[in-house]
């Protein structure tokens, strides 16, 4: 339903995407994350086409978003981080003026709206003036005239902000509906709300792709590595150099924990494989600490963007 190539934006010597590919398959939620700067809203935009890629192709819904633009558009329910609302105009009166402009049927245009108003949650603000709402329900009426005229596509960046916890719920909710019918692109920098709505997820940093995958794939670990949580009894230096020297493990972190007294608890970062567990089982038993819990441990989204869109910087400043 969307597919990126190759795709590059300049702005004079400063290189906004750079070399950008990613595919989102109809049906999909995908999370598009990255650092404030890492090219994020340049992609959006290019997708919705509010301007040209310097290189590359972006294809909307089978068109062209260069060469087929106003088809391209026309699949694509946009909201933007600032949300461009008439405020002098009441929600209703809005709302039909932007299915006016989207080319829905005047027969249709009522029932639209009614529709849409409803799955926001602003049918009571129908009449309000805009310039009176609260910026939580302006952002309601951004999404509301997104998914105005039931586009394929559904391109939304920061959705949510300005909404306090229930409304976050709800609209939360709402996007998760469109799963296996719309395609959707949600940017946000609230990662759990990423993690608990989208199906598929892209990481960017200064304009590249450094990770792709479902929020599974990406917490469970990455370069074959496996993170472990270990709670063993006895004193943390001495449990912290014995589990140095097992074979296999990659770095060991304390961890701060609720654990029983007399006992300490650390993250591992392992290779692979059941064989590096029962050594770490062994190591501690055999050196008489008591084995408490070794299990293991998917990171946290926040976790795997910042030690992704970290890492990444630090090769790029290597390589400069």
């Amino acid at each position: 339903m969307i597919e990126v190539r190759r795709l590059v934006k300049r702005f004079g010597p400063t290189v906004a995407v750079d070399g950008l590919d990613f595919t989102v398959e109809r049906g999909e939620i995908l999370g598009f994350l990255g650092p404030n700067g890492a090219g994020k809203t340049t992609t959006l935009r290019i997708l919705t086409g509010y301007f040209p890629p310097t290189e590359g192709t972006a294809v909307v819904a089978g068109h062209d978003v260069v060469e087929d633009t106003l088809a391209a558009r026309a699949a694509i329910g946009y909201l933007p981080e600032s949300v461009p609302l008439y405020v002098d105009m009441r929600v209703e009166e809005y709302l039909r003026f932007v299915a006016g402009m989207k080319g829905v049927e005047p027969r249709r245009v009522s029932r639209e709206v009614e529709r849409v108003m409803e799955a926001t949650a602003i049918t009571p603000r129908r009449g309000q003036l805009i310039s009176q709402l609260s910026k939580g329900y302006r952002q309601r009426v951004g999404l509301a005239q997104a998914i105005l005229g039931d586009p394929p596509v559904l391109i939304l960046d920061e959705p949510t902000i300005g909404l306090d916890p229930g409304q976050i719920v709800e609209i939360r909710s709402l996007i998760k509906g469109f799963a296996g019918e719309k395609t959707v692109i949600l940017s946000s920098h609230i990662l759990p709300e990423v993690a608990a709505t989208c199906t598929q997820v892209v990481i960017i940093n200064r304009g590249r792709l450094v990770a792709a995958g479902s929020p599974e794939v990406l917490r469970a670990g990455r370069g074959g590595l496996t993170s472990l949580r270990l709670v063993a009894q006895g004193p943390a230096a001495a449990v912290a150099e014995l589990l140095g020297r097992v074979e296999g493990v990659r770095s060991c972190a304390p961890e701060s924990i609720p654990v029983p007294e007399g006992a300490c608890a650390f993250r591992l970062e392992t290779d692979e494989g059941l064989a590096v567990r029962a050594a770490i089982a062994r190591a501690v038993v055999e050196a008489g600490h008591g084995l408490v819990e070794l299990s293991p441990v998917s990171a946290t989204l926040e976790e795997v963007f910042v030690q992704l869109t970290t890492e990444d910087h630090a090769q790029q400043e290597q390589a400069a």
